[in-house]
């Protein structure tokens, strides 16, 4: 399925074959890593994601990192210096040898890539204590969705906390690009999920809620006034965070 903006920016999921499918190839062969605001960590965009997404959970220094979708390496190259390790999983070639080139340069001895599915990693069960996964439910088609929320589950220890953040698709920009007007859509954002769908793959997968909250986007002037009026107007509600806790 994917999902095509309906009245007021919700969700109306139309029928995808498998040969339709947006896929690992897509991401290969495209420029979807070339872009420089995300191929530089110190960007205001990265710097954003990663402060935002650490407010979420910020790992302890005796904690193991699963970084679902990990695309350009920034959490990695981020939570290197602070946790114990972090693997950074990602369907992409392009990725994995992007993120290795710089790994290998870098001298990160605690990092690691593995070029895997995020919803069958081949990591040990309950081998984690955080699972993340920064700007890629976005990206994931509903089964696969379903699959990620569970492996997420099956590798964490009990105790352990999956981190979620992805763009709410009831926010003004999401819903101009996604009806092409002056922004362009992204093709590879096949299926955005809403807040209550979220927790509903959360609890389904075995997870307790322990954080759930709407945040303000990183662009100057727009954050101000969405921190102040979010609250009231969901068309100002930029990111979706959450957290779940396996018991």
């Amino acid at each position: 399925m994917a999902a095509n903006p309906g009245p007021a920016g919700a969700a109306v999921t139309k029928s995808v074959s498998r040969a339709e499918r947006i896929d690992a190839d897509y991401y290969d062969r495209s420029e979807y890593f070339a872009s420089d605001h995300l191929t530089d960590p110190q960007s205001p965009f990265q710097r954003y994601r990663v402060e935002k997404v650490l407010s979420i959970y910020d790992p302890a220094p005796d904690e193991r990192v699963l970084d679902l979708g990990c695309g350009w390496g920034t959490f990695e190259w981020t939570l290197g210096p602070r946790v114990a390790e972090v693997v950074g999983v990602d369907f992409s070639t392009k990725s994995v040898e992007l993120c290795e080139r710089q790994r290998t340069s870098g001298g990160f001895r605690n990092v690691r890539f593995v070029h895997a599915d995020a919803g069958a990693t081949g990591m040990a069960p309950e081998s984690f204590d955080l699972v993340i996964a920064a700007d890629l439910f976005e990206h994931l088609y509903p089964d696969d969705s379903e699959r990620v929320a569970c492996e997420a589950h099956r590798v964490l220890k009990t105790g352990g906390h999956f981190s979620i953040w992805t763009p709410h698709r009831g926010h003004l920009l999401e819903i101009l690009k996604n009806r092409g007007v002056l922004l362009k859509a992204d093709p590879t954002h096949v299926d955005y999920k809403s807040m209550e769908r979220l927790q509903g793959l959360l609890a389904g997968a075995g997870f307790v809620l322990e954080k759930a909250y709407y945040a303000e986007s990183h662009l100057p002037g727009l954050r101000t006034v969405e921190r102040a009026l979010m609250g009231a107007l969901p068309l100002l509600r930029r990111r979706i965070a959450l957290l779940g806790r396996k018991i």
